[in-house]
C-alpha cells in the first residue's frame, strides 16, 4: 500500500496543468460541446456564475443618475428579463475555464468586463488614461518584487498585454514576499504570476520567458511582437540589468526599477524615452561595462548594489544583514510589506509614464521609517545614521 501510494504521489507531482485560461462562447455549438465534455470528465469541478450581478453592475455604471431612484431595482430587473428573452443568460458573455483550478467562471464580454472591473477607478484614473494604461505592452523582468509590480498594474486595469521573465521556480523561502501559497511551490515564477494575472483579467495576454533574460533572448523580450512600451527591471543580476538598459536606450523606452530596503523602497526612473543619452543607472555605478558586471564576485556585487542604492540610504539593519551574508544568513533579507510597497510605487510610475503625466525622472525614496518612527529626524538619529553610513562606505571602499 505504501509503495502504491508513493507511486501515485510521484505521478501526481509530475503532472503540470496549463497556466492559461480557455474562453468559451456558449452561443456556439462547438464550445457547448467542449464544455459539456469537460464537465463529464470531471475536469470542471466548480462553476462560478454571478453573471446577473455583473449585468446589474454594468447597468448601474451606464445609468449612474438613476441608481438612487426608487424605481431603479425594477428597471434593472426588467432589463435583465429582456436580455434573457432574447437569449438565455447562460449562453451570453463568456465562460473562462481555469484548468489548474478545475473551475469555470461566467463573465461579461471583454469591453463591458473591463468597464465594470475598472468602474471604481473613475475619476482617479480618467477613461482616456484607463484605455492607454490597458493597451500598454508592459515587460516585467524579475518576479520577486516584480510579482507585486505586475499584480498592482493589472489590479488597476493596466497592461492587457504583459511579458514576464524569470528563471526561478517558487521556493518556500520566497513566500515571505511573493503573493503565492504552498500549492504553487515548485511552479515557475512566471507561471505563478501569470495565473494570478489571468484570475484578475481572463482576457489578458501573458507571454512567459521562463529562462529569464539573457543575451540570446532579450531582444525578443523587447521587440515581441508587439514591442514593449515600458520595462520594469526587478532582476538581481547586475549584468542583465545592464542589458536591459542597452535595449531600453536603443528603443527609447523608460525603465522603472524599485529595490526594497528594509521596510522601505528605493524607486529609480530612467527616462531613455526622453533622453537616450542618459547614463546607465543615472551614472551611480560609474562607467561600468557588461563584462565587468558579469565577472563580479559576491563581495563585488554587494559593493555595486551598495554604491547604487547609496550607503546613506541603506537602513542600519540592512547594512548589518549584508555583512552577515555567507556567515549567518544565506542572502540579503527582504520583507513582504516592502515588496508590496515597491509594487504600488512602480505601478504608479508606470501608469504616469504611459499616460504622459509628470513624474520624478531620477529617484524617489519611500520611507515608512521616516514617516512612522517618531525619533527618525531627531539630531541624534541623523548623526547615528551618518556614522553607520560612513562605516559601511569604508567597508566597501566607496
Amino acid at each position: 500500500m505504501a509503495q502504491t501510494l508513493e507511486a501515485l504521489l510521484k505521478a501526481g507531482a509530475s503532472k503540470r496543468l496549463p497556466s492559461e485560461p480557455v474562453l468559451f462562447n456558449l452561443s456556439l455549438e462547438a464550445d457547448r460541446s467542449e464544455v459539456a465534455a469537460l464537465l463529464e470528465q470531471y475536469k470542471i469541478q466548480q462553476v462560478v456564475d454571478d453573471y446577473t450581478e455583473q449585468l446589474t453592475e454594468l447597468y448601474q455604471i451606464e445609468h449612474p443618475s438613476d441608481v438612487y431612484a426608487p424605481t431603479f431595482a425594477t428597471a434593472v430587473a426588467e432589463h435583465v428579463t429582456t436580455l434573457e428573452k432574447e437569449a438565455p443568460l447562460w449562453s451570453r458573455g463568456r465562460w473562462a475555464y481555469f484548468p489548474w483550478m478545475a473551475t469555470i467562471v461566467h463573465i461579461l464580454e471583454e469591453a463591458p468586463f473591463q468597464k465594470v472591473r475598472t468602474a471604481r477607478n473613475r475619476n482617479l484614473i480618467t477613461a482616456e488614461e484607463q484605455q492607454k494604461f490597458y493597451e500598454a505592452v508592459v515587460g516585467v523582468a524579475g518576479l520577486s518584487v516584480g510579482n507585486s509590480v505586475a499584480l498592482a498594474i493589472v489590479l488597476q486595469g493596466g497592461a492587457k498585454h504583459i511579458r514576464l521573465a524569470d528563471h526561478d521556480a517558487l521556493a518556500l523561502s520566497n513566500t515571505n514576499r511573493v503573493r503565492a501559497g504552498v500549492a504553487d511551490l515548485g511552479l515557475p515564477k512566471v507561471e505563478v504570476s501569470a495565473r494570478q494575472i489571468y484570475l484578475l483579467n481572463p482576457y489578458a495576454t501573458v507571454e512567459l520567458f521562463p529562462e529569464g533574460l539573457n543575451p540570446g533572448n532579450i531582444s525578443d523580450f523587447f521587440s515581441g511582437p508587439p514591442k514593449l512600451d515600458i520595462v520594469i527591471d526587478e532582476v538581481d543580476n547586475l549584468a542583465v540589468k545592464y542589458l536591459i538598459r542597452e535595449q531600453a536606450k536603443q528603443r527609447r523606452l523608460a525603465v522603472v526599477m524599485a529595490a526594497d530596503n528594509g521596510d522601505n523602497a528605493v524607486v529609480d526612473v530612467e527616462r531613455y524615452d526622453q533622453n537616450p543619452d542618459l547614463p546607465f543607472f543615472q551614472g551611480r555605478l560609474g562607467a561600468v561595462t557588461y563584462d565587468e558586471l558579469r565577472s563580479l564576485d559576491k563581495f563585488g556585487i554587494g559593493k555595486m548594489i551598495t554604491k547604487h542604492v547609496g550607503p546613506e540610504n541603506v537602513t542600519e539593519r540592512m547594512q548589518e544583514s549584508l555583512l552577515e551574508m555567507g556567515k549567518t544568513i544565506v542572502s540579503w533579507p527582504q520583507l513582504g510589506g516592502a515588496a508590496l510597497l515597491n509594487g504600488a510605487a512602480v505601478a504608479y510610475a508606470v501608469r504616469k509614464i504611459i499616460t504622459g503625466q509628470p513624474l520624478e525622472d531620477n529617484r524617489a525614496l519611500i520611507s515608512l521609517d521616516e514617516k512612522l518612527i517618531p525619533t527618525y529626524n531627531s539630531k541624534e538619529e541623523i548623526e547615528k545614521r551618518a556614522r553607520v553610513a560612513a562605516t559601511f562606505r569604508n567597508i566597501f571602499g566607496l
